[in-house]
């Protein structure tokens, strides 16, 4: 009974961390223009290296079914403590194939010997490089705007130092009049005060690994610059006009197991308000 238990154990932590969910959402606001009504943004965040399937087959065939017009990569695509770009690039090259791939940086990035190595071949394979950038998209004569964060650490060397928000409240105080509708990729879902106040309307971020650990009632148990008992670790939050999606991701970093809290792919659909609808 005891092995049978042990293999039962087993079999459901391995499935628990391979299974990838999907968790669609649809997004309102009456800043969409019409022409971007049901445009599907498919967010993908923290990696870190895992395999899921040979060239990542299983992760790419999940986001096909998605049919994205966009796939935003929100950091963390390597690990820095076991570098291995192979398995990025094969999910960028095959991620590439079905939709406009753009990428901003996490703090694994940040802090790899390997940076810009890392920037060049992602580049290469067909990922958009977002740090510090915007970019506008065009649909029928509308347009959104589509900006990303580089991550905080890159100005900091370890945990220690904490986080330096200097460049994150300079580059968003840069975008925060722009009148088109806003879509901001950063990895830090800390930072959320900081996109409200700089009237960020979608934000997309990560980082967070979903809790690591969560429980019934209670939510995740303890996440990176945030603690135990963190405040975003998955799904959406509202503040003032801002929304924010907050990724699972799909790796794992130093703790090895997700304990309910399997992978998971963000899928949000844009929405052209109802009553402009009926206008």
């Amino acid at each position: 009974m005891a092995l049978v238990l042990c293999l039962g154990i087993c079999s459901y932590f391995f499935w628990e961390n391979n299974h990838i969910n999907i968790t669609a959402s649809v997004y309102t606001n009456s800043k969409i223009p019409v022409a971007f009504d049901g445009f599907t943004i498919a967010q993908v965040s923290d990696l870190h290296n895992k395999m899921f399937g040979e060239n990542q087959e299983y992760l790419l065939a999940k986001l096909k079914t998605v049919n994205p017009d966009i796939i935003v990569i929100t950091g963390d695509i390597i690990d820095r403590r076991r570098f291995d770009l192979a398995v990025a690039i094969d999910f960028v090259k095959g991620a590439a194939k079905i939709a406009p791939v753009y990428y901003v940086t996490g703090n694994h990035e940040a802090w790899s010997e390997n940076f810009d190595i890392t920037k060049a071949w992602l580049i290469e394979a067909g990922a958009v490089f977002m740090d510090d950038t915007a970019v506008t998209i065009t649909r029928a004569g509308s347009n959104i705007r589509l900006m990303g964060i580089s991550d905080p650490d890159f100005l900091t060397t370890d945990y220690d130092q904490g986080t330096d928000v200097s460049n994150v409240t300079r580059q968003l105080a840069k975008w925060a009049d722009d009148k088109d509708f806003k879509i901001l990729l950063t990895h830090r879902p800390e930072l959320f005060d900081l996109y409200t106040t700089n009237h960020m309307d979608l934000v997309f971020a990560g980082h967070a690994h979903g809790g690591q650990i969560r429980l019934p009632f209670v939510g995740g148990v303890v996440a990176p610059d945030q603690g135990f008992f963190p405040k975003y670790t998955g799904g959406s939050y509202t503040q003032n006009s801002s929304t924010m999606y907050v990724s699972k991701g799909l790796g794992n970093s130093l703790f090895p197991i997700r304990i309910n809290d399997g992978p998971e792919i963000v899928v949000v659909h844009l929405d052209y308000m109802e009553q402009q609808k009926a206008n």
